[in-house]
C-alpha cells in the first residue's frame, strides 16, 4: 500500500483548487476565476485500493504585494519540504510566463523532492502543436527532464492517468488517515469559504481581494443549523458596495451561501451575515492573525 503527502503548486488560476475537487469527487475547496480565492493550505484525502494521497492545495504562488501576500507565499513554501511529490500544475493554453519562471526558481529549483508536471486545461486549446510548444516553454525551466501528464480539470480527462502517476512516486505506508476522511476542514472553516466563495463571484475589482470572513458563532441544532458571520473589508466604500442598494447584494451573497450550506449538511441554515470595515487589515501582523492568516505546521 502506497501513502504520502503531494503539493500541488502553481501560479493563480491555474486549476488547482479544480483539480483537488475533481479527484475527490466533490466540491471541498472554493474555486474562482480569480486570483487569491484559496489562501490557505488545504488537504484533501483520496483514499483507494491502492492506498492514501493526501493532496495539499496551496494558495496560487505570485509575489507578494503586502503582508497577506508574504502569508500566502509562505502557505506555498511551507508545503513543500515535507512533501514526498510536488504536482506543479501549470496552463497548457499559456507558454510559460515570468510567473511560472518565479516559482521554478525561488521554490522547486531548491527542492529534492520529486516533481510531476501537469498541463492542465487542455479543453482550453484546440491546436496539439500549441499544447507542445507550451509544454516545451515549461520543460525548459528545469535543468532535468520531468515526467509530465496532460490533463483537465475541469472535464476530468486523464485524471486517472495522474493518479497512477502519482502512486508510482509514493512511498509504501499505512493509512495516514481514517479512510472515510476527505478533509480536516471543521463545518466553521468550509462556511467561511462558501461564503467568501459567493463574495468573489458577486464583486469586481479590489474587493475580491480586501475581504476576510469571520465565523462568529455556529451553532448546530438537531433540525437546523444557525451561522453568524462577519465580512470584514479595509474601506467604508467598499462596505456600502458589499450591502448594496437596500442590502440587495448582501441578500444575494448571503442567499447563494445559505443555500449551498444546506445541501452540506443537508438541513435547513439559518445565516446572518454582517458587514464591518477594519482598514488596511492585509498590512497588520495583528489582524491578519485575527483573521487566521499565520503560519502553523503541516
Amino acid at each position: 500500500m502506497k501513502s504520502g503527502f503531494v503539493t500541488i503548486i502553481g501560479r493563480p488560476n491555474v486549476g488547482k483548487s479544480t483539480l483537488l475537487n475533481q479527484i475527490l469527487g466533490q466540491k471541498i475547496v472554493i474555486a474562482t476565476d480569480k486570483a487569491q480565492t484559496t489562501r490557505k493550505r488545504i488537504k484533501g484525502i483520496l483514499t483507494t485500493d491502492k492506498g492514501q494521497i493526501v493532496f495539499v492545495d496551496t494558495p496560487g504562488v505570485h509575489k507578494p504585494l503586502n503582508k497577506l501576500g508574504e502569508f500566502l507565499l509562505d502557505e506555498a513554501k511551507i508545503a513543500v519540504p515535507d512533501s514526498d511529490l510536488i504536482l506543479f500544475l501549470v496552463d497548457a493554453s499559456d507558454p510559460a510566463g515570468k510567473g511560472d519562471k518565479w516559482i521554478v526558481e525561488n521554490i522547486l529549483s531548491k527542492t529534492e523532492t520529486p516533481i510531476i508536471i501537469v498541463l492542465n486545461k487542455l479543453d482550453k486549446v484546440k491546436k496539439l502543436e500549441k499544447v507542445e510548444q507550451n509544454l516545451l516553454s515549461y520543460k525548459t525551466l528545469f535543468e532535468k527532464n520531468l515526467p509530465i501528464v496532460k490533463i483537465s480539470a475541469k472535464t476530468g480527462r486523464n485524471i486517472d492517468t495522474l493518479l497512477d502517476n502519482i502512486y508510482k512516486k509514493l512511498p509504501e505506508g499505512d493509512l495516514l488517515y481514517p479512510e472515510d476522511i476527505l478533509t480536516e476542514e471543521t463545518m466553521r472553516d468550509v462556511a467561511s469559504e462558501i461564503i467568501r466563495e459567493k463574495i468573489l463571484l458577486n464583486t469586481q475589482d479590489e474587493i475580491p481581494h480586501s475581504i476576510a470572513v469571520m465565523i462568529d458563532n455556529y451553532h448546530e441544532e438537531e433540525n437546523i443549523d444557525k451561522i453568524y458571520a462577519t465580512i470584514y473589508c479595509e474601506h467604508k466604500s467598499q462596505k456600502g458596495i458589499l450591502i448594496g442598494k437596500n442590502g440587495s447584494l448582501l441578500k444575494t451573497i448571503g442567499t447563494q451561501a445559505r443555500l449551498e450550506l444546506e445541501e452540506i449538511v443537508e438541513k435547513k441554515v439559518y445565516l446572518d451575515l454582517t458587514v464591518k470595515v477594519e482598514k488596511d487589515w492585509r498590512k497588520k501582523d495583528k489582524t491578519l492573525k485575527t483573521f487566521g492568516y499565520f503560519e502553523e505546521n503541516m
